[in-house]
């Protein structure tokens, strides 16, 4: 018997089991069949208002990134929930009605259809349950490592790798999920990764640009060029790296601004905080003060800060005078750098230019800045005398 002749039969079957029924008995019907679904939809409702709660009680920082990852999990869950009740819902009203919904599933069809449909809904939810673990278990795993590394750089070496190894892993549950669904449904899944095969091929010769991208990814990282937290700067933009993707490094700048580059496009990475910084000085005094006498102001407000405890651990080594750098037109240009460790040369310097400024006032000795001078002809200047 084909699919068109089972549907009309079974029309044919519950036409005639309804026009059987009495009024009375045709109340009772519709009384249940409006109970299975009020039914349905309380318990719709109170599974979402579970599934909510229980979100709230997952293991983990109570990061955005949890908070994304609890809300999606949470939404396909309820998904799938309310699907079986809609499911379960209809089968009961048909069975209210005289349909043989046991009967239905016990033949070939609707038994191959039940299995199919229960199998499906397990690769789902199984692929559902893997993605989150998997997330879930690499940043748990590279977070303890992370704050069990003696140093700050390891620490942010694998603050990187977490996102990436869980992009990773993830993307490749969600293919394997993809094709045994694709395979419970009937698709030939063969032929399909033949076809992709070859379509892969035909892009990869077409993105280049990615493939550059990617393989210019994984080398910055396994070469510890840059980490996140690292302050680089690349082309005319600089800022803190604030996430590396399989394809991009993105640089959050002083202001706010995120600059966002594909690893292709970052050739050539200054990298202003790995290991150590330097914050160099470039002090101008007049050419009528002691340039020996700055010089060792320099030194001694260097020293100075060095033993000061809100400082003596961003200092790595003390200060550096390497003396007159250029006579420029105003003035006398002195150099100097203080090595520090990463992301403290900024603060270190703020400060230090705050001391050496007031040491250079109680010295007396003067920091120039532009005069303009007025040159007028000597017949002018004669006339000004005369008035």
């Amino acid at each position: 018997m084909t699919a068109s002749e089972r549907l009309l039969s079974a029309w044919a079957s519950a036409w005639t089991a309804l026009s059987g029924l009495t009024p009375s008995e045709l109340a009772v019907d519709a009384g249940l069949t409006i109970g299975i679904l009020v039914g349905a939809w309380i318990l719709a409702q109170l599974a979402g208002s579970f599934l909510r709660a229980l979100s709230h009680h997952v293991p983990g920082a109570p990061t955005a990134d949890k908070m994304v990852r609890t809300s999606r999990l949470g939404r396909l869950l309820l998904l799938i929930v309310r699907t079986a009740l809609v499911l379960a819902a209809a089968g009961l009203v048909a069975m209210v009605w005289g349909f043989d919904v046991a009967g239905w599933a016990a033949e070939a069809p609707g038994e191959a259809i039940t299995g199919a449909a229960l199998r499906l809904t397990l690769v789902l939810v199984g692929a559902a349950i893997a993605v989150e673990a998997a997330g879930f278990v690499i940043g748990r795993t590279l977070d303890r490592m992370a704050a069990r590394a003696a140093e700050p750089r390891r620490r942010a070496q694998l603050l990187t790798l977490s996102p990436l190894l869980k992009g990773a892993a993830q993307s490749a549950i969600v293919i394997v999920a993809t094709l045994t669904a694709l395979s419970e449904i009937g698709v030939q899944v063969g032929p399909l990764l033949a076809g992709a095969g070859v379509v892969g091929i035909a892009l990869g010769f077409g993105a280049q640009t990615l493939v550059k991208d990617l393989l210019t990814g994984v080398f910055l990282i396994i070469e510890d060029i840059v980490s996140v937290g690292d302050i680089v700067k690349i082309g005319d933009s600089a800022g803190v790296v604030e996430r590396m993707t399989l394809r991009t490094i993105r640089l959050r700048d002083l202001d706010g601004t995120l600059h966002v580059f594909p690893y292709g496009e970052a050739q050539v990475v200054h990298n202003l905080t790995k290991t150590f910084s330097y914050y160099v000085f470039n002090l101008q005094i007049s050419y009528g003060s002691d340039i020996d006498k700055a010089l060792r102001i320099i030194r001694e407000v260097g020293e100075g800060m060095q033993r000061d405890a809100d400082f003596a651990d961003k200092i790595l080594e003390p200060i550096e005078v390497m003396g007159v750098d250029s006579l420029a037109d105003s003035g006398v240009v002195l150099k100097a750098r203080i090595k520090t460790k990463p992301i403290q040369q900024w603060a270190v310097g703020r400060e230090y230019n705050r001391r050496i400024k007031q040491a250079f006032d109680r010295a007396g000795i003067e920091i120039p800045f532009p005069h303009m001078k007025l040159v007028l002809p000597e017949g002018q200047l004669s006339e000004l005398a005369a008035h």
